[in-house]
């Protein structure tokens, strides 16, 4: 670790050397940290710091791992004036994120029922690379309005309701979206997609609460254990991978054009405030906005799903969205640098937006007990239910960690995957799992991933984010 010095328990310093403008700072305890120190994602740490104006750090979550340009898990925050956005910063699934559901069900209620409703979900929600057809094909025209309205628009054609609206991230809606600035390409690959799960690590999961470690926050959240949760995990589809594809064509351009000088091409970037920058922010908006549809329809068709398995109405089911976070954005917020109020771009790749109590972001109900953070795991363990801090605010930009992070690659997992009956393997951890394809579940199975409570804990411990509850995966749909 002689690259890196470790400032307490739970935070690691990348001292500033070279063209570095600021430190990086690693969350991480000792165990994750071993994990970590010789992986790639420690030198992009290193370089994020090289962007023309970043602020403070180039911070990463413990649940860092490589990734295209910037580490997944990163954060950077750019100053908004003289800063630069970068396409790698976002991410190819632009705003992949996590949306949480609470029912009025027990497990008790569902235990015995569950290959029959993952069942159902899996017929009516597509999954697997390509997948497309859950609701009517969408014109442009159509499109380019849901692009720039955001959730509120697909709860008008009737998918959700006006309540859930008040708990997603921006309220479902980034300011400043521009379909004008999207492809025809990514349209086309987006007009099918409305509504579906895709691939890779994406998912939809039945779990039920099995531990709560906070019961007054978990109270206003209206869980108790053994209750019945539904996660959907998944992002813009092929419309955010082909503005993203679009945009860094155009930025490597413009590193070029404006002389900024970068350690890895893979960090392209343009002025916030150039044509260039500008384009890119309307077009990383729009597939934004795309994948809050996305995640409000595929939760209109998994409560039909429920109500048709179960036999049960709309009452006794009580499907409510707790949260919708991203995890995948660039957006610009106010945050207090060296005692002043300042607005910066914050690059979330891979990492989730974690605000404290009080903050006007937050729907009113959440305002005394911060922001929900949802930190799934892997398909076999757990994942985490979390809030917000005030010290996230003061200390990492208002973020923490988005999920356990791969510890290996897709290539070694499944070679690891190719001796083990996999469904057994998963059915002796309590969970069904149904998929389009091995392949998939070769490649996502626990062992490629580090213990997500190794990650929550770190977070926990640093006073980033704080555990509610933990949730049992026991039905899982892959693509």
């Amino acid at each position: 670790m002689g690259q890196l010095r470790q400032i307490n328990e739970h935070l690691w310093e990348v001292p500033k050397r070279g063209n570095m403008r600021v430190p990086g700072r690693i969350y991480a305890s000792k165990k994750l940290m071993r994990t970590i120190e010789n992986d790639p994602c420690v030198d992009q740490v290193r370089n994020v710091a090289h962007l023309p104006g970043i602020v403070k750090y180039s911070l990463a979550m413990p649940d860092i791992h490589w990734g295209y340009g910037f580490p997944i898990g990163g954060v950077a925050a750019m100053d908004s004036e003289d800063g630069v956005i970068s396409p790698g910063g976002v991410g190819y699934d632009i705003n992949c994120g996590v949306r949480l559901l609470s029912t009025n069900l027990m497990l008790e209620d569902v235990k015995d029922r569950i290959r029959p409703l993952l069942a159902q979900l899996f017929r009516d929600v597509p999954a697997g690379v390509g997948s497309h057809g859950a609701i009517p094909n969408l014109s442009h025209r159509e499109l380019d309005r849901l692009i720039a309205e955001g959730a509120s628009r697909v709860v008008q054609m009737g998918y959700g309701t006006r309540e859930d609206i008040d708990y997603i991230e921006e309220r479902g809606c980034l300011e400043g979206a521009d379909p004008s600035q999207v492809s025809d390409r990514a349209k086309q690959r987006g007009s099918k997609q409305i509504g579906t799960l895709g691939s890779g690590n994406h998912f939809l999961e039945i779990d039920h609460v099995e531990e709560i470690f906070n019961n007054d926050v978990a109270s206003v959240f209206g869980l108790e254990k053994n209750q019945i949760v539904t996660i959907i995990h998944t992002g813009s589809r092929g419309l955010g991978y082909q503005v993203c594809d679009d945009h860094l064509k155009t930025t490597q351009r413009a590193v070029e054009r404006y002389g900024v000088n970068l350690p890895d091409r893979q960090l392209a970037c343009a002025p916030i405030k150039s044509p260039e920058g500008r384009s890119y922010l309307g077009a990383m908006r729009a597939a934004a906005n795309f994948a809050f549809c996305n995640r409000q329809v595929i939760k209109h068709i998994a409560e039909q799903a429920f109500m048709k398995t179960l036999s049960i109405s709309p009452e006794e089911l009580r499907m409510r969205l707790i949260y919708d976070i991203c995890h995948n954005i660039a957006k610009f917020e106010k945050h207090k640098v060296d005692g002043d109020t300042v607005t910066v771009c914050v690059h979330r790749k891979g990492a989730t937006r974690s605000f404290g109590p009080n903050n006007p972001e937050l729907p009113e109900q959440y305002k005394p007990i911060g922001q929900p953070v949802l930190v799934p795991g892997d398909m076999g363990r757990y994942s985490y239910l979390c809030v917000g801090t005030d010290k996230a605010m003061t200390d990492t930009f208002g973020s923490s960690c988005h999920g356990a992070g791969r510890m290996m690659s897709r290539t070694k997992s499944s070679k690891i995957s190719r001796s083990m009956n996999m469904i057994e393997e998963l059915r002796s951890r309590g969970v069904e799992i149904m998929a389009r394809g091995k392949r998939t579940i070769a490649e996502e199975m626990p062992h490629a991933y580090k213990d997500v409570s190794d990650v929550v804990d770190v977070m926990d411990g640093a006073g980033i984010t704080l555990k509610v509850a933990r949730l049992k995966p026991i039905g899982v749909i892959k693509g």
